[in-house]
């Protein structure tokens, strides 16, 4: 199939695909007049590259990931995407703890302006000098 057509089977632009080739995630053939064409097969690779985009990954994570899937029987892969996965759930937890304080921070911020609002609201009216 072309890229147009993966295109509307899977939901991702062909900006998208042309990208994923880019970085190896994705391969085709060249047909004589240099038009991409897609097996049946890159549909399931596309959704997968996306479902592993959405679960934050990057394409250069995805590219460990992907010969897991490529080559399902070999030890050194899979072992390696272990690897690369473990280091990624890492980076996650590192992102979520970051989170995590900024939220803490922020609520301390809101706790203070919360009690100034209500200072100011209780406070009573400056009087105004005459001239």
């Amino acid at each position: 199939m072309r890229i147009g057509e993966l295109s509307k089977r899977t939901g991702a632009s062909p900006r998208s695909l042309r990208y994923y080739e880019e970085q190896g995630l994705l391969t085709s053939s060249r047909s004589g007049a240099g038009q991409r064409h897609y097996s049946d097969a890159a549909v399931q690779r596309v959704s997968l590259i996306r479902q592993l985009f959405d679960a934050g990954m990057s394409s250069r994570v995805i590219a460990t990931v992907l010969p897991c899937v490529d080559v399902p029987g070999d030890l050194g892969v899979a072992e390696e995407t272990f690897a690369a996965m473990m280091r990624e759930r890492d980076r996650i937890d590192a992102d979520i703890a970051h989170l995590i304080e900024t939220r803490d921070a922020l609520d301390v911020l809101i706790r203070a302006n919360s009690q100034h609002r209500v200072e100011l609201s209780t406070a009573p009216e400056p009087v105004a000098r005459s001239a």
